[in-house]
């Protein structure tokens, strides 16, 4: 599927990760930005993007689902939106009074903790979690 954006990324997300099971029987690739979404996202929007994870019944606000992102921005994938939405400066709305963490300030807390980061890498840590979450996004659109 091809996703128009509103503007190029800039930035080519190579990323993978590979997952061992603890038997170590099995194994798993995940690119970064999947496993962001798996790791941060899914447990209230749902493992397929549609609103309906676990813990989507706690929350004051249910999860929008996000496979609809595009369709619901006329048919292009809203990348500025959705950055600040993840990143934490913008309002969301549809989460009531900001259920959902501000995952840039997390990011930059995991970076400044890793002692193995340079400080360029510390600073660029959050933008490229964040990018590699919006290209995941932008690829389970419906």
């Amino acid at each position: 599927m091809r996703v128009t954006i509103q503007k190029s990324f800039g930035v080519v997300l190579g990323f993978s990760l590979a997952f061992a099971s603890s038997a170590g029987a099995q194994s798993v690739s995940l690119d970064l930005g999947e496993f962001e979404y798996m790791n941060s996202c899914a447990v209230c929007h749902g493992n397929e993007g549609d609103g309906k994870g676990p813990l989507a019944d706690m929350l004051n606000v249910a999860p929008p689902d996000l496979t609809q992102l595009q369709q619901n921005n006329g048919g292009v994938f809203p990348v500025s939106a959705a950055f600040a939405i993840i990143e934490g400066s913008a309002d969301v709305g549809a989460h009531g009074t900001r259920q959902m963490p501000a995952w840039g300030r997390r990011y930059q807390e995991r970076a400044a903790e890793d002692q193995d980061f340079s400080p360029l890498e510390k600073e660029n840590y959050p933008t490229i979690r964040i990018l590699a979450l919006i290209e995941y996004l932008s690829n389970i659109q419906k």
